[in-house]
């Protein structure tokens, strides 16, 4: 069987991509272009693990546009599809997918795009519109934006949901070996539920309000710990807000951890999962090990990784910017979950294993290429 020829043309290669991006260098025959001098302070995969990786674009920016320098020079001839991530401000990409409709013979015209948010103006959506027009096929993050995307006027004929994924085969591995343990009870001294946030602490993730909400829970005579897994600007100002509601007993700051086997024990063993802010890739870590997951309900500012959460099942979200609704998710998702920590479980796995995993990224795209 000839695999098709895709070029995947992209700034660069977060590491969280690596496992589906080398699956897709098994399935297909992929040829990565990114560009050799991108650098947005996230870490990049090893590009070693990938069979044809072409470093010669070039990012740059005026204003508030993007483009690749070097992008004319590429013959996409030759590919069966030309697949990229759809950022309507980078103007290569709309060179790309006119360069391309101008072929008499072309490849398909594929992008991998977030696609919708719903806090798009009307000239935004306007644009977009067109943009979409000159697409094949679009893969989107989650079914909020292919909805919205129909909605506004795009064919939802052409649009695909692909979801999202973090190393999968090896965090159930790590998750196999796990047994429940006593961490939090030898840390704590208690046997109090333990509510937990992995990641960075910083002002987006709104996490004064989760210790605004312990605080209040206290008054109301329910009691918690509370575990930071990360580090980041505002660890500072959280430990302070600890300090004044006279929780230091109580909230655990355990910092950066890069070790995956003590990751996963940390949150195994906890209760509930908490982002008051925009969640994302959070929610798929926390489910894979089993931990259900609390966040906001205001979507159109949310990372897609929110409809993981079933409200009920997987978790529950609350009022945005509310701390009282904050504070009555919390207790009222331990009065309906108190003694079925087991049934969370299996209920946060099935729900990744079903959406967010490399393997159920690449049989969409094998069945929609």
């Amino acid at each position: 069987m000839v695999k098709k020829k895709i070029a995947m043309v992209f700034p660069y290669a977060p590491s969280y991509r690596e496992p589906i991006y080398k699956l897709m260098d098994e399935e297909f025959e992929c040829t990565f272009f990114f560009c050799g001098n991108s650098n947005r302070g996230l870490k990049h995969m090893d590009y070693s693990h990938l069979k044809n990786v072409n470093l010669q674009l070039q990012e740059g920016k005026k204003g508030p546009f993007l483009f690749y320098n070097g992008i004319s020079k590429i013959d996409f001839s030759d590919f069966d599809i030309v697949m990229h991530p759809g950022t309507i401000r980078n103007l290569s990409s709309w060179y790309l997918n006119i360069k391309l409709h101008l072929m008499k013979s072309r490849p398909q015209i594929v992008i991998w795009t977030h696609g919708w948010y719903g806090k798009e103006s009307k000239l935004e959506m306007s644009l977009k519109r067109i943009y979409f027009g000159l697409i094949d096929r679009i893969y989107v993050y989650g079914n909020y934006a292919k909805q919205g995307l129909s909605k506004d006027g795009v064919s939802a004929s052409k649009i695909t949901t692909i979801y999202n994924s973090l190393d999968y085969d090896s965090q159930k591995a790590v998750r196999a070996e796990i047994e429940p343990s006593d961490v939090y009870k030898k840390h704590f001294g208690n046997d109090y539920p333990i509510i937990i946030m992995i990641g960075r602490l910083n002002i987006r993730k709104k996490l004064d309000m989760l210790i605004e909400a312990m605080s209040a829970l206290e008054k109301r005579g329910e009691h918690y710990n509370l575990m930071f897994i990360g580090d980041g600007e505002d660890r500072k100002k959280l430990e302070t807000l600890v300090a004044k509601h006279g929780l230091s007993d109580r909230v655990w700051f355990y910092g950066a951890c890069f070790d995956e086997k003590t990751n996963a024990e940390l949150l195994y063993n906890a209760d509930l999962c908490i982002i008051p802010g925009d969640i994302g890739l959070t929610a798929i870590h926390a489910m894979t090990l089993g931990v259900a997951v609390i966040s906001h309900n205001c979507f159109k500012l949310q990372g897609p990784e929110f409809e993981a959460i079933v409200p009920g099942v997987t978790g529950v979200f609350f009022e945005h910017d509310s701390v009282v609704s904050l504070c009555d998710t919390i207790s009222g998702w331990f009065k309906i979950k108190d003694g079925n920590r087991q049934e969370v479980r299996e209920a946060c796995y099935a729900e990744i294993k079903a959406h967010w995993t490399p393997q159920v990224q690449l049989d969409i795209l094998k069945s929609t290429f």
